[in-house]
């Protein structure tokens, strides 16, 4: 049985037992391959479910069938997007509750998903922004200021309050929320084609939409995974990083810079989708203990499998229509953080 490492009191200061290098290795061989099998199903699962056989044929022949055009066409650039998205809201989740030693951390709590929304709605409402490959760049803007505002507003001179950042996320995303909703209600006929982007979709989502985004998603992740290190000796706490020659400002602007392109990428392709990044960093540590590269490494494999589960699942329930992912994992994320909540024993960060 894997040990796990658990906390209580303040965050880093309880005993830590980690499981053996060989049993995480084999836990992030075990989830690579669910994500492999989600993978085939987010292709063949849908109104019309289709055999691998015929996955297979549509993606080696160039015929132009109805079941070849919409696997090319639809289904695998839509499991792309959630690879894509999930792996990027899986990891700032995870360095977002590194940075802030908070396990309630989320960029949707924080702020940063409304912010990116407010974003493109003012793009779309004031500037007369109508293609999405347009406002993604605003959904960028818009994470980048949140996310530093939260970060200030919920700074301290001992340095970040847990319980303020969640404090100022939630009112800072209630503000740009009421916004946007007011914004949205004085010209509807100009949000109509964006309300599938503002509930959280990887439906519809062209592949051409993510090349842009993910050259700046590779560097985010690289960024990521050089401060991982870092985050460790932060953990213990800044006195203590700073004696282990830690540059506390770089690693913390390196950090905030990777959160933002990862979660503002994220929403400028999918719209705001929440509870991906506050669930699969604690599984992660269910399983691997406080170490943020061992986290950093499931995160990028468990956040994708559950969007695509999501997906999947949003796509059966009320067949032959469908529910856009973000709300499948609200549903599936409320109980969750409901549940963390009242932990007595939280993940160690």
């Amino acid at each position: 049985m894997i040990t796990t490492t658990t906390i209580t009191g303040n965050p880093g200061s309880g005993a830590a037992t980690a499981p053996e290098p060989s049993r995480r290795m084999l836990g992030l061989l075990a989830a690579m391959a669910a994500l492999a099998v989600l993978l085939v199903l987010s292709v063949t699962v849908g109104g019309t479910t289709m055999s691998p056989a015929a996955v297979w044929d549509a993606l080696v022949n160039a015929s132009d069938g109805f079941d070849q055009f919409a696997i090319r066409d639809f289904r695998l650039p839509r499991t792309i997007v959630g690879l894509v998205v999930g792996a990027a809201l899986g990891v700032s989740g995870a360095l977002l509750q590194a940075l802030t030693r908070n396990p309630l951390a989320d960029t949707g709590i924080l702020g940063v998903g409304a912010g990116s929304s407010f974003a493109v709605t003012v793009a779309v409402g004031v500037l007369g922004v109508r293609d999405i490959s347009g406002y993604m760049w605003f959904a960028y803007a818009g994470a980048l200021v949140v996310t530093v505002m939260v970060l200030a507003l919920g700074s301290t001179r001992r340095g970040q309050s847990p319980v303020l950042m969640v404090l100022a996320g939630v009112c800072v995303s209630a503000v740009l929320t009421g916004a946007s909703s007011a914004l949205t209600l004085t010209n509807p006929e100009a949000f109509d084609q964006m309300r599938g982007w503002s509930a959280g979709s990887i439906m519809g989502r062209p592949l051409a939409l993510i090349w842009p985004v993910l050259p700046l998603l590779v560097v985010a992740l690289v960024l990521g995974l050089s401060v991982t290190a870092s985050l460790n000796a932060m953990a213990l706490g800044d006195d203590v990083a700073a004696a282990q020659g830690v540059r506390l400002g770089l690693s913390r602007v390196l950090t905030v810079a990777a959160i933002t392109l990862l979660a503002g990428g994220a929403t400028a392709i999918a719209g705001p989708i929440g509870f991906v990044g506050l669930m699969v960093p604690h599984v992660a540590r269910w399983f691997v203990g406080p170490h943020q590269g061992w986290i950093f490494a499931y995160s990028i494999v468990l956040a994708p499998s559950l969007l695509l589960a999501s997906d999947i699942l949003g796509r059966v329930v009320i067949a032959p229509g469908e529910i856009p992912v973000g709300i499948v994992t609200a549903f599936v994320g409320a109980p969750v953080l409901i549940g963390l909540v009242r932990r007595k024993k939280a993940s160690g960060l």
